[in-house]
């Protein structure tokens, strides 16, 4: 299958996925997530209406975004060592991966140095799964505190990753509480926090995700290589 056509089916299905839930497909944002996907394919993706592209690694995204002159949103989305932040603060639409005071501070401090507020995402291990980053759902009061006072760093939202798991259905408790949780800290007024974003889903469960409140998500698979199985 073509991009063109997986483009279309992926649009179509959140498209869909958006209705069943009441809101406008025009209110999802859709990543492509480019991970190892060469520079052609990715430009002939932006000039399929691509406009938000996710890199999980900081050299790749500075490879490629030295390389695509075009006007795109880059995001990062994948695991942020605190020394890598330099690399990407003044090229990145949005940071998804918050998830350590540390990582905080670092990110307020090179926007600092470049005078620019660097946009994230705070993300939540919702699953408290060992195997994933993010701030549990029952610390993130207390970590949206500890950063409010850096000046140089914006919260847009909250991102997470639900476990994998054959039945995407036992997906949607996960994200039923991410919309949960992002409706809560929505009511509040947190300093540098705007809760824009809700950052959830990816190939095998966007479309539940989505029903579920996520108005981002990162697809990358179902774009650049169909999936065996879809969900139907």
């Amino acid at each position: 299958m073509s991009i063109e056509s997986n483009l279309k089916y992926v649009n179509d299905r959140i498209a869909k996925a958006a209705i069943k839930s009441g809101r406008d497909a025009n209110d999802i944002q859709l990543v492509a997530v480019t991970k190892t996907i060469d520079i052609q394919t990715i430009l002939t993706s932006i000039d399929l209406g691509i406009y938000n592209i996710g890199e999980n690694r900081v050299q790749e995204l500075q490879g490629k975004y030295q390389n695509i002159d075009r006007d795109i949103n880059w995001h990062f989305i994948g695991r942020l060592q605190s020394n890598k932040v330099k690399d990407i603060a003044d090229k990145v639409a949005l940071i998804h991966s918050l998830d350590r005071l540390s990582l905080a501070k670092e990110i307020n401090k090179r926007g600092r140095i470049i005078d620019r507020q660097v946009p994230v995402l705070v993300q939540v291990n919702i699953s408290k799964e060992a195997t994933k980053a993010g701030v549990y759902e029952e610390d993130i009061i207390r970590f949206l505190d500890n950063i409010g006072s850096f000046k140089f760093l914006k919260v847009e939202g909250i991102m997470t990753m639900a476990p994998h798991v054959l039945d995407v259905e036992k997906t949607r408790p996960y994200f039923a509480r991410m919309q949960k949780l992002f409706q809560s800290l929505s009511d509040q007024n947190y300093p540098n926090v705007d809760m824009n974003y809700l950052s959830m889903g990816m190939t095998n469960d966007f479309e539940v995700a989505i029903e579920e409140g996520a108005n981002m998500v990162r697809i990358g698979r179902a774009i650049y290589d169909r999936p065996k199985t879809q969900r139907r």
